[in-house]
């Protein structure tokens, strides 16, 4: 009985596990960009780049705080060097000299140093220049999370849209295997001619293909997809809104009134970060005219002998320390640091230019991204409308043709000119999709 429950324990909890890795996630589009905000490839590194600017802040910060080093050297003069002195110092003749041997063989010191720097302009600048580099890299994780956005938007509009293809492109393939069918028949009993057949199968043969192609793009669009959002792209992702009711929820008008904030766009909030960095590259420039002032201090125990026993009770250590101070003073450069001042003063008036020009084209952007936005809502009502007209005269035609009024060059016409209405009206609601992305993202609300 044990070893029964054990087993159908063991089975039941491998069938739950199945079944939940059988489980699709599904999305709203709205649900899709949150999830793809946090685990999309570049958002992710758009993360950790601003943890490495806060890390490269402390990094900054810690240069100017107190540093200590340890040092630790053992020396063994495998042949010391020998020195002569007159040999009269110790009873010899004058004019001749003793070699002697000064020092023992082996040396051990350790030494521990404490610096603190007291002075350096170009410290400061740095910290405040580190600041400047954090803001940046959290207006840049701003524009990438965008940017997700919008490939995101892309991306699932591109879905659907393929999923409609695919549906419209079934439908008429099988009112087109109706139509042969029934020309077939009305030619067999010699009430037709063979051109019809032709027409119509050579319009099924291209309306095949096409259905063939758009459930392969209905494929690629979700691994698309689903490599936007972070997910292995073998993910049978289910969406959960369709092409109309999502076109329809994406049409506001109001926002063609909304006014443009500059300080929220991003693109001007980086043209300000390139000005701050160039603002502190003269600051720098400036700050290596000044003298830097560091201080010192040091202790030091220093060990001789002739064998190593330098661990051994009896070993004499000699302590030492010493403080001191570093204070150096630019003088004279041949007029290098004059230079280089003067191309960061250049660099700075650049960048100044460079984001007056940013605001402007900000604002271009915004009337074309407006009147996108509008065309494509008016596209959307024309290419509707146009498809109604194209699916009443294909029917009429339809109708023509089985009652001998209409030939089949006619119907063939009819029914090429729905199919361009078709995907027209399927563009045309992608089209107000994705244009009201792009001006949600230069508005930035």
């Amino acid at each position: 009985m044990k070893q029964f429950l054990l087993t159908a324990f063991t089975l039941l909890i491998c069938l739950i596990g199945f079944s939940q890795e059988q489980v699709a996630p599904s999305f709203s589009l709205e649900e899709a960009v949150v999830y793809a905000l946090e685990n999309n490839y570049k958002a992710i590194n758009a993360n950790k780049d601003i943890i490495d600017a806060q890390k490269q802040k402390w990094e900054t910060i810690a240069g100017g705080l107190p540093q200590i080093e340890g040092a630790v050297s053992y020396q063994n003069q495998l042949k010391q060097p020998v020195s002569l002195l007159p040999a009269e110092f110790f009873g010899g003749e004058p004019g001749t000299f003793t070699p002697i041997v000064f020092g023992q063989a082996q040396t051990a010191s350790a030494t521990a140093t404490l610096k603190q720097q007291i002075f350096d302009g170009s410290y400061i600048v740095g910290v405040q220049a580190s600041k400047a580099f954090i803001s940046y890299s959290a207006n840049n994780k701003e524009k990438t999370d965008l940017e997700v956005r919008k490939a995101v938007v892309e991306a699932y509009g591109n879905v659907l849209l393929a999923k409609e293809s695919v549906a419209i492109f079934e439908k008429n393939r099988e009112t087109l295997n109706k139509n042969l069918y029934e020309t077939k028949k009305i030619y067999e009993n010699g009430l037709g001619d063979e051109e019809s057949v032709d027409q119509l199968q050579i319009t099924l043969s291209s309306v095949e293909n096409q259905w063939r192609n758009a459930q392969r793009l209905e494929k690629l669009t979700l691994q698309m997809l689903n490599l936007v959002m972070g997910l292995d792209i073998t993910t049978s992702t289910i969406l959960k809104e369709d092409l109309d009711t999502l076109t329809q929820k994406e049409m506001d008008l109001r926002l063609l009134d909304q006014e443009l904030t500059m300080e929220n766009n991003v693109d001007y909030k980086l043209a300000l970060n390139l000005n701050e960095q160039r603002f502190f590259e003269l600051k720098l420039a400036k700050s290596r005219a000044l003298p830097t002032l560091n201080a010192f201090i040091n202790y030091g125990s220093t060990a001789f002998s002739q064998n190593f026993d330098f661990f051994s009770g009896d070993q004499q250590w000699f302590d030492s320390s010493v403080l001191g101070f570093d204070l150096s003073i630019p003088i004279f450069s041949s007029f290098k640091r004059s230079a280089t001042t003067a191309r960061a003063k250049i660099a700075l008036e650049k960048a100044k230019t460079q984001l007056e020009e940013a605001k402007e084209s900000i604002r271009l952007q915004l009337e074309n991204a407006k009147s996108e936005y509008l065309f494509s809502i008016e596209q959307y009502a024309t290419s509707k409308e146009n498809l109604a007209l194209a699916e009443r005269i294909e029917n009429k035609n339809q109708i023509k043709y089985f009652e001998g009024l209409a030939s089949s060059f006619e119907l063939r016409q009819a029914q090429t000119q729905l199919y361009t209405a078709q995907q027209e009206y399927l563009q045309s609601m992608v089209g107000v999709i994705n244009k009201k992305t792009e001006l949600e993202t230069i508005i930035n609300n």
